[in-house]
């Protein structure tokens, strides 16, 4: 496989266990909550990612095709970015990063990627994103942020269409990165830097404190509908 268009690629940790379960609660079950300790997670893995990056930078998150984000009500991607810049400014003030999430437009609307073969997901992805404000790109270094790194096809498909807007260069920041065969022990096969942290007790912590909060919420609401509708019935 070619060289990714992007510099490098730093992940917090591994989607597995309650990584996979905290994602996936925030994309499918609406539980922003979860956007902020998952955005401490990302901010970790930018802080590695800026040890060998340059300190102002055009953060872009990647798109949700437009009829998708009015489905689910937002995008993740932007979430996250928004609660990991929050953090960073209070520790590293000094760092110059600009939220830019009208840069990068998914105009077409593509099949899920889960399920599908890494080929399968570059020809999904083929012509699916464009820049909407190209003007504020050319000659600038981003920061391309989603929530999970599988294959790195998002990521090539969107950096690539970056850099033939007039980035400089794009680097790119995941809350997670997938197991592929062969990767836990030898690295990923897809030419990436892997910056991974580690899911540490700590963080396992954190996230089973907020699913468990998450779940009292829902499950809060749950009754009071229930009661709603019997008042009502009566």
């Amino acid at each position: 496989m070619a060289a990714p268009p992007f510099v490098q690629a730093a992940a917090y940790g591994i989607f597995e266990a309650q990584m996979r379960e905290a994602v996936h609660v925030l994309k499918f079950d609406n539980a922003r909550v979860m956007a902020r300790p998952l955005g401490g997670f990302l901010a970790r893995a930018i802080e590695r990612l800026m040890q060998n990056a340059p300190a102002e930078m055009l953060v872009v998150p990647v798109p949700l095709h437009a009829r998708r984000e009015r489905q689910r009500g937002f995008n993740q991607a932007r979430l996250l970015a928004g609660a990991a810049l929050s953090e960073l400014r209070k520790k590293h003030p000094e760092w110059q990063m600009t939220l830019a999430s009208k840069t990068l437009i998914r105009h077409k609307q593509t099949a899920p990627q889960s399920g599908l073969t890494p080929r399968q997901r570059r020809l999904n992805l083929k012509e699916a994103f464009q820049v909407g404000e190209p003007e504020s790109l050319r000659g600038r270094d981003c920061l391309l942020i989603d929530d999970v790194m599988t294959t790195g096809a998002t990521a090539r498909a969107a950096a690539t269409v970056l850099l033939r807007a007039g980035a400089k260069s794009v680097r790119v920041a995941t809350v997670a990165r997938a197991t592929l065969k062969g990767w836990r022990k030898g690295g990923p096969k897809d030419g990436t830097e892997a910056l991974l942290g580690g899911f540490d007790t700590r963080s396992a912590r954190k996230i089973e404190r907020r699913l468990s909060e998450f779940a009292g919420e829902t499950g809060s609401a749950k009754t009071n509908n229930a009661r709603c509708e019997t008042n009502v019935a009566r």
